[in-house]
């Protein structure tokens, strides 16, 4: 399948809802957004294609199934007094924009040299990022969404599995909650855990719904990880970088890890 049959099945999916398709051949990506508000969602085709090289219908399901609750939550009207658990940090690569398509900027901190944190609201299915707007409404203060956040981040379930090659081993936490790449924040948790590794610590964020933890301790180690990060970040509906992050104190440091070269950024 090609990003214009992508594009026709997508655009069929959705036919019974009153939207507009903006299809960008040069950056591969299809915008659906309401007609009225010009509020909508941008998604990449080549990442839904690979998908559906692995998962077929599913692939489409399930992109479909996330522009549908984007929409309808844009239309909704939100409010922060008394959902004070439901608030939650979401790690976005450093190219993410720091502003709504209507130009209110959105709360964010800096992270890395690779990534980023906003806040968010969570509506069960889906989410909507935290503006400057909304709080100025409800009269918050931007510190307390991120002290909220970052207290709420550290109760997520921290379900990890693990598999083991030529003498590494790859943790994987996955629950598809959309806050997975967010438990990078729970410093806590990787301070314990970096007590059971035995080699080199390091962290990846592919995608949001993907944290992996390495306990690399050879040359294979090192590629294993790379290409692993990468399938990941082609695939994932919300790509995060495909770079990794040494762990060490407390402290992450991206590194670009090419063959048996490792280079730090």
């Amino acid at each position: 399948m090609d990003s214009k049959q992508m594009k026709k099945e997508i655009k069929k999916r959705l036919a019974h809802y009153d939207w507009a398709f903006l299809f960008d051949a040069k950056k591969d990506t299809l915008r659906v957004e309401n007609k009225e508000t010009k509020k909508g969602v941008t998604v990449s085709l080549p990442g839904i294609i690979a998908k559906w090289e692995e998962k077929k219908e599913a692939a489409i399901d399930e992109v479909v199934y996330y522009i549908e609750q984007t929409l309808t939550m844009m239309n909704e009207n939100h409010s922060l007094s008394g959902k004070e658990k439901d608030i939650y940090p979401v790690i976005r690569s450093t190219s993410f924009p720091l502003e709504t398509s209507e130009g209110i900027p959105l709360i964010y901190d800096e992270h890395t040299a690779e990534t980023r944190i906003y806040y968010a609201l969570d509506l069960g299915s889906t989410y909507r990022l935290i503006d400057k707007k909304l709080i100025e409404k409800e009269k918050w203060d931007e510190n307390r969404i991120k002290e909220i956040a970052r207290f709420n981040v550290r109760s997520l379930e921290m379900k990890v599995k693990e598999d083991r090659v030529a003498d590494n081993i790859f943790y994987f936490i996955n629950t598809n909650d959309g806050y997975d790449a967010s438990r990078i924040l729970n410093e806590p948790f990787l301070a314990k855990f970096s007590e059971k590794i035995t080699g080199t610590m390091i962290l990846a964020v592919p995608h949001q719904d993907v944290l992996i933890i390495a306990d690399i301790r050879n040359e294979i180690g090192y590629d294993v990880l790379a290409q692993m990060t990468m399938s990941f970040f082609a695939s994932g509906r919300v790509p995060i970088t495909a770079l990794s992050f040494l762990y060490e104190n407390g402290e992450l440091e991206p590194i670009f890890i090419l063959g048996k070269n490792r280079t730090k950024k």
